[in-house]
């Protein structure tokens, strides 16, 4: 018996005989074989599970400190998770596009340059470009400075695509140029000044109290989410027998169901717990002839346009990157250029195609910047490029190249903002902010080290 060979039920993987006794010794190896087997059969990744955990751990640990320093809650409450789930969109929005370039084994140190640059140019574009066009207040003044600055970071991308693509240049290099190059742009467009105001009904795209769909709206979506998870995992089944691969038990599908919906069902309700200020609720009342006591009226925000647009950008990148040939190729060519090229990918094409989009959702973020500030200034958007990588390799994303996902690098971006809102709210300095964010970027590169290399 001592010479045989068996396949671990909850791994697949060929284990001697004399491995088993070690693997079957002691009540706290069995639980390590029981956990692997719930990620199994439920086919959640590890890195989620300990991204999911470590968020915990950094809100618990924020909210005890504020009791223990303030005698009260500054983490867990509404307002401060509805202001960090605001606060992370623009980072998400990027790193979504930043996980298809670094799983490709490239580098975009760009994406904060232009995204200030994007930035300036639709808001001088607002300002002074357009209105002259236009009769006043005419909504196509934005709209067109949008559209045109949505263009302008998709050619960018296309730009610096192209010269890593065809030059032979290192995306490091084209892009750490470009870091400098559209700064330096932004400084010329702007003059050196802020640029501002901007029109009103573009400054809802960047949320607040009338930039929130508000309390009943919220509801119809999440229950509308609900749904769509059921039916996705209802269709994967059908999928799956259809094409007679192996089937999740149904006790898994019915945890992974009810897991995604409890958490999108629990961030309505706090979106929703978060309601309008008084001098909000106040000048709302005025305007509208409401004479009840403002004090009696609660208003929901319920989610905010740039948390919806994060959302719209995460459920489209990630249909990219695991439903189409494009998210096939930047997978293949991450795992072996190599090979991919020897199979007929056409690697250039692939290469400028993930840098467009890069620079297109850089351009997205950067109209949730100017929105929310109402203005726009030479320094915006300066270090999100760190801020961006960061979020996509502590969300799993490999240096390395071939591994990758969207979910994960909104998990990290999350917990980025998290860090940095925490630190803020118990009155941490900023270089003891950066200090903390630059050791949070070492482990997480440190811990993607070691999984690869379990993995091998």
């Amino acid at each position: 018996m001592s010479g045989g060979n068996f396949k671990l039920p909850w791994t697949g993987r060929e284990e001697s005989m004399s491995s088993t006794t070690s693997v079957n010794s002691g009540p706290a190896v069995q639980h390590v074989g029981f956990v692997r087997r719930i990620l199994r059969d439920t086919e959640i990744d590890s890195r989620i599970v300990g991204m999911v955990i470590a968020l915990a751990v950094i809100w618990i640990g924020f909210d005890l400190a504020g009791y223990y320093f303030t005698g009260r809650a500054l983490f867990l409450t509404p307002r401060n998770l509805w202001n960090l789930l605001v606060q992370s969109s623009s980072i998400s929005i990027m790193a979504a596009g930043m996980v298809l370039i670094i799983v490709m084994r490239h580098i975009d140190l760009s994406v904060g340059s232009i995204l200030g640059f994007v930035a300036v140019v639709m808001a001088w574009l607002q300002v002074y470009g357009l209105p002259s066009y236009f009769p006043p207040g005419s909504p196509w003044v934005w709209i067109i400075s949008t559209i045109i600055g949505l263009g302008l970071g998709t050619l960018i991308g296309m730009f610096h695509g192209t010269l890593v693509a065809y030059t032979g240049i290192p995306s490091f290099i084209v892009t750490l140029s470009g870091l400098m190059a559209w700064r330096g742009a932004a400084f010329k467009v702007a003059s050196g000044e802020t640029i501002a105001p901007l029109d009103p009904n573009y400054s809802l795209i960047g949320g607040g109290p009338y930039g929130a769909i508000g309390a009943n709206w919220s509801w119809v979506l999440g229950v509308g989410a609900c749904v769509a998870i059921v039916l996705s995992i209802l269709h994967g089944r059908t999928q799956r027998k259809r094409f007679k691969f192996p089937l999740r038990p149904m006790w898994a599908e019915i945890i992974v169901g009810t897991f995604l919906c409890a958490a999108v069902i629990g961030t309505v309700v706090l979106v929703n717990s978060y309601l309008w200020p008084i001098g909000v609720v106040r000048q709302y009342a005025a305007a509208n002839g409401i004479k009840d006591d403002p004090a009696s009226i609660q208003i929901s925000h319920g989610f905010a346009i740039p948390v919806l647009i994060a959302i719209a950008v995460g459920i489209v990148m990630t249909f990219i990157s695991t439903r189409t040939a494009l998210g096939r190729y930047v997978y293949s060519i991450g795992g072996n250029p190599e090979a991919a090229e020897l199979a007929g990918i056409n690697t250039k094409q692939v290469t400028i195609t993930a840098f467009a989009i890069m620079g297109f959702l850089a351009a997205v973020s950067a109209v949730i910047a100017t929105a929310r500030l109402n203005a726009a200034a030479i320094a915006l958007g300066q270090f999100d490029e760190l801020y961006v990588i960061a979020a996509a390799v502590i969300g799993g994303t490999s240096l390395a190249g071939g591994v990758g996902t969207v979910f994960g690098a909104f998990f990290g971006a999350l917990i980025m903002q998290s860090i940095q809102t925490g630190m803020v709210l118990l009155g941490f300095d900023t270089p003891a902010l950066q200090m903390t964010l630059g050791v949070v970027l070492s482990f997480a590169v440190w811990l993607d080290h070691l999984y690869r290399s379990r993995m091998q």
